[in-house]
């Protein structure tokens, strides 16, 4: 049974679907990053085994052994010294470790804008349309029925009613490269005019703007100055900046709603009102974000 080796130091975020964990340590005097992939069981969902599912469980290990130039792309970079063993159980990844850079929120968005000229070529494992696997993970757990419960209900049941249509747009807009999981961890690193990122697990194509919705959920600054720093980073032509801001919007909207829903279920079954579980520590980081989505939800709402 694979074991991790004694010394090495674990780091927090490495729990998953299949990531099994994450540690640091030194390998020939460099110090770098151990990720350990668990494979499927046979009883685990199926999602875990489609290439094309934002949870396929060896993407990020795919994104290696394909040789695909991250360590030049525009925007977004992968770390160096990434090498893959496979076995049995899993598979280990290890990584050179990325110094901390203090990467603003509009330096990311920017680069975030950049990356979406990668041309990566047509590959057989990219993540084809996570927000809609999302929620279609979301629909089988029940929709959003906690947050029917909150101040939001109605805004959150015009919303679930509309996200076929919502979806449906994103498809329709122009598809671009895209990280696919762009928070501020990670995003750590810089190269001269490129972000160092690391976790490619979720690489693949969607909706423009989409990376930058998911980006919002967690950056400090407002929409419309990460929409202008991500219009910047856009290649001419790629799409309006109309385009890439519904395609931000649509995305964070429907995922800051759907995590909140993921928080208060948590700790709805316990002792005393929901509201009283606001401030949770697991629940109220999912709260603030979503209330910072309310300019975005009202424009959705209303249109």
């Amino acid at each position: 049974m694979w074991q991790p080796e004694p010394g090495w130091h674990p780091l927090p975020g490495g729990s998953g679907t299949s990531t099994v964990g994450v540690w640091r340590t030194v390998l020939g005097g460099r110090p770098v990053v151990v990720k350990r992939l668990a494979r499927p069981a046979p009883r685990d969902p199926a999602e875990l085994s489609d290439p094309r599912h934002f949870a396929y469980w060896r993407r990020a290990a795919d994104v290696v052994t394909a040789r695909l130039p991250l360590d030049r792309t525009p925007g977004l970079r992968a770390p160096r010294l990434t090498s893959v063993e496979e076995d049995e159980e899993g598979i280990t990844l290890v990584q050179d470790w990325v110094e901390d850079a203090a990467n603003s929120g509009l330096f990311s968005a920017l680069a975030l804008g950049r990356f979406t000229g990668a041309d990566l070529g047509e590959q057989a494992f990219w993540a084809r349309a996570p927000l809609r696997d999302r929620m279609a993970r979301t629909e089988r757990r029940g929709g959003w029925p906690t947050l029917a419960r909150t101040t939001v209900a109605d805004v959150a049941d015009h919303l679930w009613a509309r996200r076929g249509a919502l979806l449906d747009e994103l498809d329709a807009l122009p598809q671009v490269t895209q990280h696919g999981d762009p928070t501020p961890t990670n995003l750590p690193g810089r190269d001269e005019d490129d972000i160092v990122a690391i976790d490619w697990g979720t690489l693949g194509t969607g909706p423009v703007g989409g990376d930058l919705g998911l980006h919002m959920l967690s950056a400090r600054e407002e929409f419309e100055p990460l929409l202008d720093a991500y219009l910047l980073g856009l290649p001419p032509g790629t799409a309006t900046p109309e385009q890439a801001a519904q395609g931000a919007r649509v995305t964070a909207v429907l995922t800051a709603l759907s995590r909140a829903e993921w928080a208060l279920a948590r700790v709805a079954g316990g002792e005393g009102a929901l509201a009283g579980k606001y401030r949770h520590p697991a629940v109220a980081p999912h709260l603030r974000s979503l209330q910072r989505q309310f300019p975005q939800i009202e424009a959705l709402v209303g249109g």
